[in-house]
């Protein structure tokens, strides 16, 4: 007969906890109630209800705000890489999801092209690109870095646009008619946040990402632009 394996009761309150944001018990962007009243409600210890909390926390359902509480999260963005390798900017999945993107410009200038750029977009070894840096947000959470790269005579007009809350996507199109349409190669890959990251996206330090390393073509199938991208790992999945 096989050995009955008793649940951890910090495990159950967590699953129940989870359940309730599922079903809609506890809203995106909610406080959930304090860990005493938790623990009253579960007679449970505070440890094991806090235990409950931060495991939650640390999978993303939900987030702790210094002074105020606990609270829901925004359910994960979930992006699908299906249908080839056609290009959905992260407006448009926005929109889809019902929520509101946003975008603060955190850097633009010119850097120099490094090597594999100037074999992506044919350019010389002293040409320069153009660098957008931004963080983009759903509802006014911060979800990724967004860091792209474009040929800088092409697209100096950009340094001279408002690029706070707009798709970059749309502004590469106004600029050379052409805009990001299909991926010509990516690779993803595991990373941690970095100081600059954690304090721009307002998570902690080493907080697990996803990097996202992009080369974009436009409609025609010629160069479009590089996108290397870092999402937040507990608000963002990928779907294969």
């Amino acid at each position: 007969m096989a050995e009955m394996v008793s649940v951890p009761l910090y495990q159950q309150i967590k699953e129940d906890i989870k359940a309730a944001i599922q079903s809609g018990k506890y809203q995106p962007k909610e406080k959930i109630p304090p860990e005493p009243a938790l623990s009253e409600e579960y007679s449970v210890s505070r440890i094991t209800v806090r235990r409950a909390v931060e495991e939650l926390c640390s999978e993303g359902y939900l987030t702790k705000m210094q002074g105020r509480g606990t609270f829901v999260n925004t359910p994960r963005i979930n992006r699908k890489f299906t249908g080839g390798n056609k290009v959905e900017g992260f407006s448009q999945t926005c929109y889809k999801l019902g929520l509101t993107p946003g975008a603060r410009v955190v850097d633009c200038r010119i850097v120099p092209s490094r090597r594999d750029e100037q074999e992506f977009f044919g350019l010389k070894a002293d040409a320069l690109l153009l660098y957008v840096e931004r963080v983009r947000t759903a509802d006014g959470q911060p979800i990724f870095m967004e860091n792209l790269f474009l040929p800088y005579e092409e697209y100096k007009a950009l340094m001279s646009m408002d690029l706070n809350n707009t798709s970059m996507f749309e502004a590469i199109g106004q600029v050379s008619g052409h805009r990001p349409a299909d991926i010509d190669h990516r690779t993803v890959e595991i990373t941690r946040a970095s100081p600059e990251q954690a304090q721009q996206l307002a998570i902690p330090l080493g907080e697990p990402m996803l990097f996202l390393n992009v080369y974009f073509l436009d409609e025609g199938g010629r160069p479009n632009c590089i996108g290397r991208q870092y999402y937040i790992g507990s608000r963002y999945m990928f779907e294969i």
